[in-house]
């Protein structure tokens, strides 16, 4: 008897007032607080990452981490300055920094810990490194905001 009620309620719900809801859902998780220019967007102070173009979200929002206390990431507006796949870290025992995409000076968005605050770099899972390795180009603008 409870499956048929709630399959009748179900059904009494307007298909337009669902895809509507769903939508509106989407979008607003999509939203991200950088401007057009912007091809890559960092929110510190929500521990997200998008990918960008023309203002427009293309990916995420994905979860970051990023420094820790006295190796604080600086919120600015910055370019991409190089990119290394097999990146090792030259100031912290050779540490590997897989599909590292630099954007202010040792800074940059690579594969690491979602658990761990970095020295500065903004440590995504492998999945979002690659996609934001693979997408973000030389001079491609990145904004980090607080």
């Amino acid at each position: 008897m409870r499956v048929r009620r709630l399959t009748a309620m179900i059904s009494s719900v307007p298909l337009g007032l669902a895809l509507t809801v769903g939508f509106a859902a989407e979008a607003q998780a999509a939203s991200a607080p950088c401007g057009p220019a912007a091809k890559a967007c960092l929110d510190l102070s929500a521990n997200q990452a998008w990918l960008m173009n023309n203002g427009a979200v293309t990916y995420g929002p994905v979860p970051v981490t990023h420094g820790k206390p006295g190796w604080e990431t600086p919120p600015g507006t910055f370019k991409v300055t190089r990119k290394n796949r097999h990146h090792r870290s030259s100031q912290f025992n050779n540490a590997p920094m897989p599909y590292s995409v630099f954007f202010n000076g040792g800074i940059a968005f690579h594969q690491g810990s979602l658990r761990e605050k970095s020295h500065g770099c903004v440590h995504l899972s492998k999945s979002a490194a690659a996609k934001f390795f693979g997408t973000l180009k030389i001079g491609d603008q990145v904004q980090v905001v607080p």
